[in-house]
Formats: structure tokens, sequence, C-alpha cells
């Protein structure tokens, strides 16, 4: 450890390296760990060494979102716009999976920094450059919302359907919250639990949530184009048109 932290104080320290050890940081404890002295402790340089590089925490979270927006793949110049959406925006998730705590932060944010902007900007660009018009441009990044990101809130987890702590519940009591469920709100059960792991096992009910983000994403592409084709504006619509 104390070599470990020889090593780190030879290496210059630019913000690059501070934002790089703050992900790496929130990966392994979290957001509620994060703090100015835990990253300097891992960094092995004293607190204040680090406000030369980001003036406070609220800055480092900026920066961290900023670098995880930097690992989103960028698209194929020659891809048709829907393509060039789906892979963007499945690249998206698959950082969003690296880092859970980018989520929240999206999510709790206001400030939009320069990177959140660019991607946003370049999302929207896709839509135009397939045709788009501005006003249905405008409806389908409403519609996107933070899909656009990689997450959703899931209609159905696992505590929807009586289940999520199965190591920690007996089986006694598992039955009675399913037959609970069966009888107080039967159609949520049915389709909550229509989804079974591969395994087929009794405590694998669950969705794939790759399967139904990809699944929903596809419908929302699908439409977004058929609106395309038809010409549809929201002045039309509200007049009662299609």
């Amino acid at each position: 450890m104390t070599q470990q932290l020889e090593t780190s104080r030879r290496i210059p320290l630019n913000r690059g390296r501070v934002l790089e050890a703050a992900v790496a940081l929130a990966d392994k404890a979290g957001l509620d760990a994060l703090s100015m002295r835990r990253l300097a402790e891992d960094l092995g340089v004293v607190p204040m060494a680090l406000y030369k590089h980001v003036a406070n925490k609220d800055e480092l979270l900026d920066g961290m979102v900023d670098a995880v927006i930097g690992e989103i793949a960028p698209v194929a110049a020659d891809a048709g716009w829907k393509d060039a959406v789906r892979l963007r925006v499945l690249s998206a998730r698959q950082a969003l999976l690296r880092h859970p705590w980018v989520r929240h932060v999206l999510e709790t944010r206001t400030n939009r920094t320069p990177a959140v902007l660019t991607y946003t900007d370049e999302v929207i660009g896709m839509f135009l450059a397939g045709g788009f018009s501005v006003d249905l441009t405008h409806h389908v990044m409403h519609a996107l919302g933070s899909r656009m990101w990689g997450f959703t809130q899931e209609l159905f987890d696992d505590a929807a359907a009586g289940r999520g702590a199965e190591a920690a519940v007996p089986p006694e009591a598992q039955a009675a919250m399913v037959q609970e469920m069966a009888e107080r709100y039967p159609n949520i059960l049915q389709v909550a639990t229509a989804a079974q792991h591969d395994d087929g096992s009794v405590v694998s009910y669950g969705c794939d949530d790759q399967f139904e983000f990809e699944f929903a994403l596809d419908l929302m592409l699908d439409g977004f184009e058929r609106l395309q084709r038809l010409g549809w504006s929201s002045t039309a619509a509200k007049r009662g048109g299609k």
C-alpha cells in the first residue's frame, strides 16, 4: 500500500486523473462514499491539491458525468437515422450499466454540462438528418425522455410481484405474498410473472431488462418512422388529424 501511494504521488496530478479516480471510487463504493477527502486519500494527496483541478464537489460530479459520456461510442457517419439512434442509445445504456451511479446524477442535477448538451444535440441531429421536421423531433425527444440515456423506470420489478428478496423471505411468507397479490391485484401478478429466466426455475421469475429496453426502444423508433412518413405535425394532430 505504501509503495502504491508513493507511486501515485510521483504521477503528476491533473484534472483527467482526478476524474478517473473519482469515477473509479463511485463505481466501487457508490456516490455516498465519494468525498474530496476520500478521493484525496485514494490519490495519495492532500484534499487541497484537488481544488486546483475541481472547484468543489458539484464540479467534480459534472466532470465525472462528462467522463462517462465520453465512453459512449460514436455512430458511423453512413448509418441511417434509426440505426444511428438505436446504436447511440444502446451504447449509452452500456456506459450507464458500467457506472450505475450516473443515472442518479443525471436525474437530480439541474446543471447541463457541455458534454450533456453535446450528446443531446447529436441525438436531435440524427432525427433532423433523417428528414424529421423540427416539430416532430421536438415531440420525439419528449417521448424518448431518459431512454435517450439508456434507462427508464420499469413498470414491473421483483417487489411488485412479491419477490426480490427470496433468500431473506421464508418460502411460506413468499407464498402468502403471492397469494395476497393474486387476490388483490390479479392482473398485475399475471403480467408481472409472465416471463421466466431461461432455466425455468421457480425462484427465477423476472424480466430480461436489456430485452425489454430494446423492445420498447424499437417500438418507439418504428412509431417515429411511421409519423415521419405520414408528414405528422402537432398542429394537425391538435385539430384531430393523425
